[in-house]
């Protein structure tokens, strides 16, 4: 389907964002391309104001922000793609990238570490095995006149 005719961008099964809130930028990619290197503008740069997106829910937009913060200018996503000499490729390849990043994001933290102690038996036999190896490395000593 073109991209234009595509209903949005599904990131998980309950979170798809709108094709509108998507925006392109093309620019001419370095690298290979031989006599099109010139005329081609194959690079591409997706971008989402995820701050200002819908298809969040407000849980969604805080837990977004705080875990890509670092990637964020003024909430704003930006992924660049120039890894193949072909303006679709690389416009699917940011589709994918965009996605994955933001399902990752999404995923709820996991759950705390239950602290537990090792049991009694569990102890004796560490301190056994401490005790064999001590053996072991006596063994290898020289005798001692006493």
């Amino acid at each position: 389907m073109p991209a234009s005719h595509r209903p949005g961008l599904r990131v998980t099964a309950g979170v798809t964002i709108p094709e509108s809130e998507l925006s392109w930028r093309f620019s001419r990619s370095s690298g290979p391309g031989g006599q099109g290197v010139n005329t081609a503008d194959s690079r591409v740069e997706l971008v989402w104001d995820a701050a200002g997106s819908a298809a969040l829910s407000p849980v969604q937009r805080e837990r977004l922000l705080d875990r890509l913060g670092g990637r964020l200018v003024d909430g704003v996503l930006t992924i660049a793609a120039s890894e193949h000499r072909a303006q679709l490729r690389n416009r699917d390849a940011a589709r994918e990238r965009l996605a994955v990043l933001v399902a990752e994001a999404l995923r709820p933290p996991a759950p705390p570490r239950r602290p537990t102690k090792p049991s009694r038996g569990a102890k004796e036999r560490r301190l056994q095995a401490k005790q064999r190896r001590t053996d072991v490395k006596q063994m290898r000593r020289r005798p001692r006149d006493v």
